[in-house]
């Protein structure tokens, strides 16, 4: 089936040093993205976190200091990293979950933002959830009856849920009609403002508190506890639209 897109569509994938998007770091990342005529461009490299990377994570995806103690790390290749993502919409598995953190605090760290307000989210995983309920290696089969023999390398994934993508749409009627639009529709989290969690959107529209003692309260109603938050160990990315907030207020 054919994709239907009015712009780039960019698939993306991260090896890292954990599962923390706050402590942890990036240490791979492979990007294709595939343009409204179905060319492809794909570029992986590896980056140096600027922390040891864990044996257990190194037993998982096979990336050791040695191999990244050359390599730059994220701030040096942070603006043409994004300039490549923009004008974009922006695609991975479990990508919304995971990846998307990740990178929303890596880039929060330089002073960028990211995901560009207007870029389209699609997660394959949410698709095959919502779907079938499964992982991606299990996807590749369901979808493309084929074996993934080098999970988590970050390109071989990369090209995986791609692949799993264009299945999805030929196995959904329904999603394969949908525009880029609607898909992003269908893999968003509900009322959740930041990628760490911790503020949503009330029935009124209001960005509120979602967690702690002022859980459901509007962040604009408790400008000490935002600027508390903003000055404590809260995510990069959540701090940053909380900073947006409250520099929208009269001194």
């Amino acid at each position: 089936m054919k994709l239907r897109l009015d712009r780039p569509l960019v698939f993306f994938d991260l090896e890292t040093t954990g599962t923390d998007f706050v402590s942890d770091r990036v240490v791979q990342i492979s990007v294709m993205k595939v343009h409204p005529d179905e060319s492809e461009e794909t570029r992986t490299r590896l980056i140096n976190p600027g922390i040891p990377i864990p044996k257990a994570a190194s037993d998982i995806h096979g990336i050791t200091d040695d191999d990244v103690r050359d390599q730059p790390p994220f701030r040096t290749v942070a603006k043409g990293l994004v300039e490549f993502l923009s004008r974009s919409d922006i695609a991975g598995y479990n990508s919304n979950g995971f990846d998307i953190p990740f990178l929303v605090e890596e880039f929060a760290r330089c002073g960028i933002e990211f995901p560009h307000p207007d870029a389209r989210l699609i997660d394959v995983c949410t698709i095959f959830k919502r779907k079938e309920e499964r992982t991606l290696s299990a996807a590749y089969k369901f979808y493309c009856d084929k074996i993934h023999e080098h999970a988590h390398d970050a390109e071989a994934d990369v090209r995986v849920t791609f692949e799993v993508f264009k299945g999805q749409l030929d196995r959904y009627p329904d999603l394969g009609c949908a525009s880029m639009k609607e898909l992003h529709d269908f893999c968003a989290r509900d009322n959740i403002v930041d990628y760490a969690r911790k503020l949503s959107l009330n029935e009124a529209g209001e960005i509120v508190f979602n967690f702690g003692k002022h859980k459901g309260a509007p962040v604009l109603g408790q400008l000490d506890y935002a600027r508390w938050m903003v000055e404590n160990d809260f995510p990069e990315g959540t701090k940053m639209i909380l900073r947006k907030l409250m520099s929208q207020q009269p001194a």
